[in-house]
């Protein structure tokens, strides 16, 4: 089951000051199979978990938030704050979540310091970028994003940013050393990052173009990897992202 609760003030052509959206959701999966599989006696796999047609089945929960703020400062500025989390909890017939419902951190629509997927969990770094793909993903999400937007001419919009988040595991799976969340550590490994971006606004249709540098790497294993924002290098620390639609 899937619960999604979505409100905005924004309307369309609004030049009202202040405009907000927020969005809460909530999924749960594989409960009612788990009520079945005793008392229907379904198979089960090697590791103990009840399968259908072969498979064992996922059962978890997950919660999501999200938060806009759009302050218009005057008829060519607008100054944006976006802050998001989300957890997903596996349990019962699962001990880890199917990985299409995992988070990831990174990329045009997250800490933009970081190509997709190349973010997290918690302090992980990889060395492997083909299974990397599925080792960075966690079970938490935090995000949160401040943007100055401003028309530029025509139909060309600038914008300088500033990200901040991670994603983090719950429980502490030895393929990914450094991602379990904890209350005591999680806040030093925030990544953060800023830059500047352009934006072709068509009214139907929106391109983006955004070059993000790494502030703050809580993988980073010198001192200049740690802190890119005292000795910055392109080659490591700056990727580029071309995406539809504005970030949040």
């Amino acid at each position: 089951r899937d619960y999604t609760f979505y409100y905005s003030n924004a309307k369309v052509n609004s030049v009202a000051p202040f405009q907000y959206s927020v969005r809460v959701g909530l999924e749960t999966s594989g409960n009612m199979l788990n009520l079945l599989a005793r008392p229907l006696k379904f198979d089960e796999n090697a590791a103990g978990q009840y399968k259908v047609f072969g498979v064992a089945f996922a059962q978890y929960a997950k919660h999501d938030f999200s938060f806009t703020a759009n302050w218009r400062l005057d008829r060519m500025n607008n100054f944006v704050a976006h802050v998001e989390w989300g957890i997903a909890v596996p349990y019962g017939n699962s001990s880890s979540l199917p990985f299409e419902k995992r988070y990831f951190a990174g990329g045009a629509n997250s800490v933009r310091g970081w190509s997709v997927r190349e973010l997290g969990p918690g302090t992980y770094r990889g060395g492997d970028k083909t299974i990397d793909y599925i080792k960075q993903s966690g079970d938490i999400k935090l995000g949160a994003s401040l943007e100055y937007r401003s028309k530029l001419f025509w139909k060309v919009n600038g914008a300088a940013f500033v990200d901040a988040g991670n994603i983090w595991t719950i429980r502490d799976y030895a393929e990914q050393p450094g991602g379990v969340f904890s209350f005591d550590t999680f806040y030093k490994q925030i990544a953060i990052s800023y830059g500047l971006g352009v934006r072709f606004d068509f009214g139907f249709l929106v391109v983006r173009l955004d070059g993000g540098m790494k502030a703050y790497n809580p993988s980073g294993r010198t001192a200049y990897q740690k802190i890119p924002l005292i000795h910055p290098s392109m080659d490591r620390d700056f990727p580029f992202h071309l995406a539809v639609g504005y970030p949040f």
